[in-house]
């Protein structure tokens, strides 16, 4: 559990650094130049094995039991966060979404993590998943006020739209096949 909660920190500490600690990130940025981005990329790594070999190794001790509903509940939750982390992906006109959202990387986030809370009720779970939740949250409160105001951008044509939602489920797919081969049945079991 250990190993779990340092990933989270160090991947918190990471990203908030720029907006918490502008300072503690120039003077890395004027020490190491262009290498600070390598250097910030290799903690944001190591911060995921963390977080994978502490979540992995911990023991499972249940904090609550989720009804078996919750499960498909996770899936669709999980499908909309693929469709909501996309919305982000063009660089000027965005998916229909992605002018309502000001953070669709972050609302995808939240998403995921509250997909998994709700569908896993072990003390492991409840930290990763409640972790990188409070993470998302405080990350668009912090972004938000350090920004300002929001201008939506312009909207893209449909053409973009469908492109995402195949993409949406492509991902969905290839990570439930994923899910699956580590063992862990997306599909109640299957």
């Amino acid at each position: 559990m250990t190993l779990l909660v340092l990933g989270l920190l160090l991947w918190a500490s990471v990203h908030l650094m720029k907006r918490l600690a502008p300072g503690l990130r120039q003077s890395l940025t004027d020490s190491l130049g262009e290498g600070s981005k390598g250097v910030i990329a290799v903690l944001l790594v190591l911060s995921i094995v963390l977080m994978v070999i502490g979540y992995r190794g911990a023991d499972f001790i249940a904090v609550w039991y989720p009804p078996s509903f919750m499960g498909h509940l996770n899936n669709l939750l999980m499908l909309l966060a693929f469709y909501i982390f996309g919305a982000s992906a063009a660089k000027d006109a965005k998916v229909w979404l992605g002018t309502k959202i000001r953070h669709p990387q972050l609302t995808a986030v939240k998403t995921w993590a509250l997909a998994h809370l709700l569908a896993n009720g072990d003390l492991a779970s409840n930290i990763l998943f409640g972790g990188m939740l409070a993470w998302a949250v405080i990350e668009v409160i912090v972004i938000n006020r350090a920004e300002g105001p929001w201008t939506p951008p312009p909207q893209a044509p449909v053409k973009k739209e469908i492109t995402l939602v195949v993409v949406t489920v492509v991902l969905f797919v290839v990570v439930s096949m994923i899910h699956l081969w580590l063992g862990v049945p997306p599909f109640g079991g299957v």
